[in-house]
């Protein structure tokens, strides 16, 4: 059966795109950028982008392309004989199934809470009666599993036509409407009235804020938000490079969708500081910045109740596009590994999918004695430190050792021919010594600080 293609170049930008936009974008960057003084953190955040993040993106594109094969089965077509690298594929498409296995709840919390405020649910409601609203959420698990099987179910749903007609077609409209909604949430928040100090605090550089987390802590931070916002490791890009002709190069692409990626996260910053200076809002809250802070927000809004609903479809778009990404990488490997048609992948991905969201669930009721990581860690917090801290670094490690490596691996020059097919940016010889030596010994570093600061 002929591999089916992308209609349009910017479907495949919006695509990949999408898998890399996540909440991590929205309340991720702007809190570290917070945390990590403003303005140096936000210009670090790009080198380590330009350096890191790209050139394992143009890796996993160029693979994809090549191989013309999901991430379980493209290293049987590239790896010379008797090798292991194919062990990689399973790993890859496991990461895919457990990242899916807590981000379908995250999802499910976003559709939840817009929804909600939509309903006008935290409407007059105090600080303390929202933060009981989301508590009151997590523990009813019933109503969780309810939102969760409607993201589970309409994601597998869309990606059971056809990729141009479901896949490539939905994800258009829908980022292409985050796009337009963020825009507009940004320009209200930049105009309140006090906005002008959430600014100030969000991209002007901070030397009091530097001396005071170390800068050697603000390098590291940078480098770890501008590796994984990007989702690599795993397949997630691959996926869509298989899936693209060759009349683009692949560095260009990247370029592209990084800076997609990096608008997002930088205009979540100007949605939520300004906002929240306005109308004194603390602004390190993390994850609870979300869900229990920012509802006071729009409670103290004009036109709140609409502000908040256009928010949180927002939050519910960038996680659905990441969930539907995530799916067809899944839904592609069951086609290559077992010979399955589409909508036979996705009735039994559905259901497998469906079942193995539950424990994240119930981590934060029925389960919640389980504590991986001591106090207020659950069952999310494991899956997540296996794709973000072991999964995602290794995963880039092993495709970039692979597509420099001669005799053993994919090699430079059919790498190179392949990332350079096309109009665009080409990955330039000079660039080999650095990809070869210096990108594996950082992304080393990356995995090894992850996991010393999970455990410090």
């Amino acid at each position: 059966m002929a591999r089916e293609k992308l209609k349009s170049r910017l479907g495949f930008i919006l695509l990949s795109a999408g898998c890399a936009i996540g909440i991590g974008n929205v309340w991720k960057f702007p809190y570290m950028a917070g945390q990590y003084g403003g303005g140096i953190f936000v210009i670090l955040y790009l080198l380590f982008l330009a350096i890191l993040g790209i050139p394992v993106m143009v890796m996993e594109f160029s693979m994809g392309r090549a191989a013309q094969k999901s991430p379980v089965k493209f290293y049987q077509e590239l790896e010379p004989k008797g090798t292991k690298w194919h062990i990689h594929g399973y790993l890859a498409m496991a990461g895919n199934y457990i990242l899916m296995m807590f981000y379908t709840t995250v999802a499910a919390w976003m559709l939840q809470y817009f929804v909600d405020t939509a309903r006008g649910l935290h409407e007059g409601a105090s600080v303390q009666q929202i933060s009981e609203i989301f508590k009151n959420m997590q523990l009813d698990y019933v109503t969780q599993i309810i939102y969760m099987g409607v993201v589970v179910i309409s994601g597998f749903f869309i990606c059971s036509f056809s990729l141009q007609k479901g896949l490539e077609k939905v994800t258009k409209v829908m980022m292409i409407a985050l796009l337009a909604i963020m825009v507009i949430l940004a320009i209200n928040s930049i105009f309140l009235e006090g906005g002008d100090e959430g600014l100030k605090f969000y991209l002007v550089p901070s030397v009091e804020k530097i001396k005071e987390v170390g800068f050697g802590n603000v390098i590291v931070g940078a480098m770890n938000q501008a590796f994984f916002t990007l989702s690599l490791g795993i397949g997630s890009m691959a996926i869509f490079g298989s899936y693209l002709g060759k009349d683009r190069s692949l560095m260009g692409e990247s370029v592209n969708v990084a800076l997609l990626d990096t608008f997002v996260a930088i205009t979540s910053g100007l949605i939520i500081f300004p906002a929240c200076f306005a109308y004194n809002i603390e602004v390190d809250a993390g994850p609870p910045l979300i869900f229990v802070t920012l509802p006071n927000l729009f409670n103290n809004m004009p036109l709140g109740r609409l502000w908040g609903s256009l928010f949180f479809m927002f939050m519910t778009f960038a996680a659905l596009s990441t969930v539907l990404a995530v799916f067809e990488n899944i839904l592609a490997c069951c086609m290559d590994l077992f010979g399955w048609s589409r909508k036979k992948s996705c009735l039994i991905n559905g259901i497998a999918m469906f079942l193995l969201s539950i424990p994240c669930i119930l981590g934060y009721n029925v389960l919640s004695s389980f504590k991986p990581f001591g106090e207020g860690s659950a069952v999310l917090d494991l899956e997540d430190f296996i794709v973000s801290n072991i999964l995602l670094p290794l995963g880039s490690l092993t495709m970039v050792l692979f597509c420099v490596t001669k005799r053993y691996g994919w090699g430079w020059k059919n790498f190179t021919a392949e990332a350079n097919a096309g109009k665009g940016l080409k990955v330039q010889d000079w660039m080999r010594g650095y990809m070869t030596f210096v990108l594996p010994i950082i992304i080393i570093i990356l995995f090894v600080v992850g996991i010393y600061l999970k455990f410090a």
